[in-house]
């Protein structure tokens, strides 16, 4: 046997058993960070420096400015408490990752992104744990990156959500298609981050990704 196929035979393992371990692994972690950001929320004394008077000070994006501070609060978290649950279960994991993803681009942009900023260098200076006038968005960066495989490739074997296509007797998890709609869905999930915290960028990919699936459709 050449090597080549013993490294191929070993890749082929290792992506095996893949499939169970890195998405049970991004679903614990995720389910941890942001179950116990929830229970802190749920758990805040009411006041002005406490819940959700701490969220009235908040310059929230479109269109959650337009609600009440104790609504936005609530939202959130409830949102972190059940989404977080989801993912530790596999239910339903994308959803509950797509819906943790915007949570976190929304907590981005309210505390932790830089008022102002003239340059990606300066951008890049709130890459960091500390606040030092630049932002501080490093975690909440991380905890979207972490985010996106679970969107994108689901919970894993290890979940709730294969067992029901099991039962189901769905394909799921294999298949693949890979054609522009799916390209074009590609681009509209990453647009949602990038139109709050990059709108330039955001919009592009937004239009490139309604081309990118309506271009099927006229040919």
């Amino acid at each position: 046997m050449h090597v080549t196929d013993l490294y191929d035979d070993l890749t082929a393992r290792l992506r095996a058993s893949g499939d169970w371990v890195w998405p049970t692994t991004l679903r614990l972690i995720m389910f941890a960070e942001f179950w116990k950001a929830g229970q802190m929320k749920l758990g805040a004394s009411v006041g002005e420096s406490g819940a959700p008077g701490w969220f009235a000070g908040k310059e929230f994006p479109m269109p959650f400015d337009w609600l009440p501070a104790g609504l936005n609060w609530n939202m959130v978290a409830y949102g972190e408490v059940i989404f977080s649950v989801l993912l530790l279960l596999g239910l339903f994991t994308r959803f509950a990752a797509f819906s943790l993803l915007v949570i976190t681009t929304i907590a981005i942009v309210s505390t932790h992104w830089p008022a102002e900023w003239s340059s990606l260098a300066q951008l890049w200076q709130g890459y960091a744990i500390t606040d030092k006038g630049f932002g501080n968005y490093r975690v909440p960066l991380l905890f979207m990156l972490i985010l996106l495989p679970l969107i994108f490739h689901g919970g894993g074997k290890l979940s709730i959500d294969t067992l029901l296509r099991k039962l189901t007797a769905r394909a799921g998890d294999d298949r693949r298609i890979g054609d522009l709609p799916a390209i074009g869905l590609a681009l509209l999930i990453l647009a949602v981050p990038f139109i709050y915290l990059i709108p330039g960028v955001g919009f592009t990919l937004l239009a490139l990704g309604i081309i990118s699936i309506a271009i099927p459709r006229f040919t």
